[in-house]
């Protein structure tokens, strides 16, 4: 009850919760053993029960410590993240996933797993262990607000200068736009030209919005422009 007394005056104080989320959980854990203790030693028929394991702790520390190395790994390395700080609640991540890089927010560090919310509303749930040991680029600690990368592919005959023009344009134009770092030629194959175009943005779900807004209008202007599509592709944000 007092660390979750604890958790909402600083929530409400606007302090990061990280570190006291994850040592909460080991309090928890650590009262339910304690609970444990104490009620064998009251109740009588458990007195017993409690001496025989003081006397085979060592012999069970190294059965438990084999068994559950993974377990046990992860809990340590949930310790280091909470200690060194990489990221903390709230924080957008760009790590390795099962199928490649993956943009999440991290939503909890738990006693075994961080878990990350993607984009498309995806839950990722990674082993302490994993986080602590792949390399993680903390896009929230480079740089405020969420990054838009939206990538186009015009027919291989269209002059990429005007569709670059269109697209910066229109994103410099839209009240949601913090700053464009550009629009470059990021592909060339039989299909066409791929453009990229890169903007800021307050949040995801401003991103979101620009993605709309983008598509719409781009692709207005470049059908008044004579200017064909091959391909269209999603809008893919990052913080």
């Amino acid at each position: 009850m007092a660390v979750h007394r604890y958790l909402d005056k600083t929530a409400r104080a606007g302090v990061d919760p990280t570190g006291i989320r994850f040592l909460g959980q080991l309090a928890s854990v650590a009262v339910y053993v304690f609970a444990f203790m104490i009620y064998s030693h009251i109740v009588p028929a458990l007195q017993h029960l409690g001496t025989a394991w003081l006397t085979s702790m060592g012999l069970i520390s190294v059965v438990v410590g084999l068994a559950a190395q993974s377990t046990l790994g992860n809990l340590i390395s949930g310790v280091s993240l909470v200690l060194y700080r990489p990221f903390k609640l709230g924080d957008q991540l760009e790590i390795n996933g099962p199928k490649g890089l993956e943009i999440g927010t991290v939503e909890s560090i738990n006693l075994g797993t961080t878990v990350l919310r993607t984009a498309d509303d995806r839950r990722l749930v990674i082993p302490n262990n994993t986080m602590a040991s792949q390399i993680i680029i903390n896009l929230s600690a480079t740089r405020k607000g969420a990054a838009c990368s939206l990538n186009i592919v015009i027919a291989p005959a269209a002059d990429p200068a005007p569709a670059r023009k269109i697209l910066v344009d229109l994103a410099r134009a839209h009240p949601k736009t913090i700053a464009v770092d550009g629009c470059t030629v990021t592909a060339l194959s039989g299909i066409g030209t791929t453009l990229t175009l890169n903007v800021w943005c307050a949040d995801p779900d401003a991103a979101a919005l620009l993605k709309s807004d983008l598509l719409e209008s781009a692709r207005k202007q470049f059908d008044a422009a004579g200017i064909k599509l091959a391909r269209w592709s999603g809008l893919r944000t990052t913080p």
